[in-house]
């Protein structure tokens, strides 16, 4: 008895459209960053850009794609170029344009200070809205009769802690871009000491 199986016919599969919106569901991280990159200040960053030159990429759209890279643990700018070719949620935050390695690097290194409180900023807007687990957190004093523990509140010290550690996670995450970015970092996973004696 022989066997059939389905097979694919790769020329007609090259031809197929594919619609963005059907490869990222509703809730998909891209889209949250997308939407908390536009409620996000970004004038200081554009104040900043020269008058001189050609089109320059959207502060937005830079900041979307290092945000989404580290939260997902692309680092190298090359590789986040590569992504807006090649994968869906990186080509839908740049909006199907591809910002150049040189350009993400360059805008990481120019605005490292602005782009460490613009993380944070994300990271606290992502647990607020439920896409982070940090614990609970409170946005403002206000004073509620509600049926919850008082281990689930947050004091104004604990949100400080909060922020802290956040600052700390963004900070290592930069570094980490530029490491990549300097070629310090292997492409694939971290081989072990073990590994590599043994590979030797």
């Amino acid at each position: 008895m022989s066997r059939t199986y389905k097979t694919v016919d790769y020329q007609a599969t090259l031809d197929v459209a594919v619609r963005l919106g059907d490869c990222l569901p509703p809730d998909h991280l891209a889209r949250f960053v997308v939407d908390a990159v536009a409620q996000l200040d970004l004038s200081p960053i554009s104040a900043r850009y020269g008058s001189r030159g050609g089109e320059p990429d959207a502060p937005e759209i830079l900041t979307g794609l290092l945000f989404y890279g580290y939260a997902t643990g692309v680092f190298s700018s090359r590789k986040i170029e590569r992504a807006t070719s090649e994968s869906a949620p990186f080509r839908f935050i740049a909006g199907n344009l591809h910002p150049d390695h040189d350009t993400l690097a360059t805008f990481r290194k120019t605005f490292l200070p602005e782009l460490k409180a613009l993380f944070v900023e994300i990271l606290l807007l992502a647990q607020m809205v439920g896409v982070l687990q940090l614990g609970r957190i409170s946005l403002d004093g206000s004073k509620i009769h509600a049926d919850a523990a008082k281990s689930n509140a947050v004091s104004d010290t604990r949100l400080l802690e909060i922020k802290a550690k956040l600052e700390a996670e963004v900070a290592e995450l930069l570094a980490l871009g530029e490491q990549a970015d300097r070629g310090k970092l292997p492409d694939g996973l971290v081989v072990s000491d073990e590994v590599a004696l043994r590979q030797a």
